[in-house]
Order: structure tokens, then C-alpha cells, then sequence
């Protein structure tokens, strides 16, 4: 069969499956209960050097790759928070984040070029892309936040390996993730990149007709946080 009429063929599949009506997930106001902001806000009470996460500095990017035997008809992803918010205490080795998933957001074409993505998609998919992900993949009405924590550094230097525990869709995995950091009294600064799979988050990668058009497990995740100590 040749390709515009596997495309023919694919096109409107992808279109029903995708898209449907786009959903519209307002952000949450108030932080995820679990969040230890007490902690936080106590440690500076008590004069503790105490940093809070700048949203408009930070960047969490993650990268999604297509798979199947068809993947050439499909596109590459990528996927960015730019609304981390939470807290580093040095002093104890330890950090809290959390991202609100209905924030998200899909193909920045910046964020596509640092990736090195050869295609584009338009605007009707990236708008479908980001509804199925928010709705079928993460379900953020059940899961709305994902959240980052810091508890332990192994560091020499400017680089450091950090214990990292990530919680999504219910799940929490921790794993050893190299970083370099720069710090000094008013700021601190991280970045990362670590690999995850969606299995291990109990999230089934989405797949099409039978998975010739599929998501691959495997993403990788890169984070820059800048946060900025809390004047005494």
C-alpha cells in the first residue's frame, strides 16, 4: 500500500482518537495536600537558610518519542511545566516541588528545536495531543499534581547525585539522579536530567491500532530549577 493511502487511512483514526472534545482542566489553587510547605516556612522561622523555587526561572522538559511500525506518520513530543513551585533547605539536604498537571504544556517550538525534533505539528494536533495526554494518560482530575523531593546529596564540587522521589498517578518511584549545582547565599541552581518509563508510573503509553502507532515507554526528563533564598 503506498503511503498517502496509509495516511488516508490513518489520518481520521487518529483524529477521533486524539481529539474528541478537548478538555479543559482548570489548575488547582491550593498546593497538593501532602505538600510539607510547614516544614519549610517553620526552618525559616527558626533562621535556617530557606530557598523557594522561581517559576520563571525553573523549567521541567520532558521528551516523548514515537515508536510502532508506522511511527513515521506520527510525531514526537515534548511536554513542559513552567510552574514549579516548592522550597530548598540545603542545610538538611533536602527540596520539595510540585507541578500542576493541567498547566502543562505541549510543543513549544523552542523546546522542539532543543530537542531536535524534525517535524511540527499544527496547532489542531498539539491542542488534541495535550487534551488526550491531560485526560487519558495522566487523568489529571483523579491526579492533578506531580511532585519532586529531594532527600540526600551525594555532592563534590559543582555536581552532586541527588536522591529523588517522583510521585505521579499515584505512584512514587525514588532513583539516584546526577545533577550539577551552583550555589551560593541568595541563589541556588540545579539542573538534571534523568530517564523514566510510564510503566513504572502505573500509565499505559498510548498506542493506535493495535500500537503501529504508539508512544514509546521510555522519556527523558530534564530539570532546571533556580530558586532564591527567603530574605530573613
Amino acid at each position: 500500500m503506498r503511503r498517502r493511502h496509509i495516511v488516508a487511512l490513518v489520518a481520521p483514526a487518529l483524529f477521533l482518537a486524539a481529539c474528541g472534545e478537548l478538555l479543559r482542566v482548570q489548575a488547582p489553587v491550593a498546593p497538593p495536600a501532602e505538600f510539607p510547605e510547614r516544614y519549610y516556612l517553620q526552618a525559616h522561622k527558626q533562621g535556617r537558610p530557606v530557598y523557594r523555587v522561581d517559576p520563571a526561572e525553573s523549567l521541567v522538559v520532558i521528551e516523548v518519542r514515537r515508536g510502532g511500525s508506522l511511527a513515521r506518520l506520527g510525531h514526537d513530543h515534548v511536554v513542559a511545566s513552567r510552574n514549579l513551585t516548592g522550597y530548598v533547605a540545603p542545610g538538611e539536604g533536602r527540596a520539595d516541588m510540585f507541578v500542576a498537571l493541567a498547566r502543562l504544556v505541549v510543543d513549544e517550538a523552542q523546546l522542539r528545536q532543543e530537542a531536535g525534533f524534525d517535524t511540527q505539528p499544527s496547532e489542531s494536533d498539539i491542542d488534541a495531543t495535550r487534551s488526550n495526554m491531560l485526560r487519558h494518560v495522566l487523568e489529571v482530575e483523579r491526579f492533578p499534581f506531580a511532585l519532586i523531593a529531594v532527600s540526600g546529596a551525594v555532592a563534590t564540587q559543582k555536581k552532586a547525585t541527588l536522591s529523588v522521589s517522583i510521585t505521579l498517578h499515584g505512584q512514587t518511584r525514588t532513583l539516584w539522579v546526577p545533577a550539577e549545582i551552583e550555589a551560593d547565599e541568595q541563589n541556588i541552581r540545579v539542573a538534571a536530567r534523568l530517564a523514566l518509563n510510564q510503566t513504572d508510573f502505573a500509565i499505559t503509553p498510548y498506542s493506535l491500532l493495535g500500537g503501529a502507532i504508539a508512544v514509546k515507554d521510555a522519556l527523558e526528563l530534564r530539570l532546571r530549577i533556580s530558586a532564591r533564598r527567603i530574605a530573613d
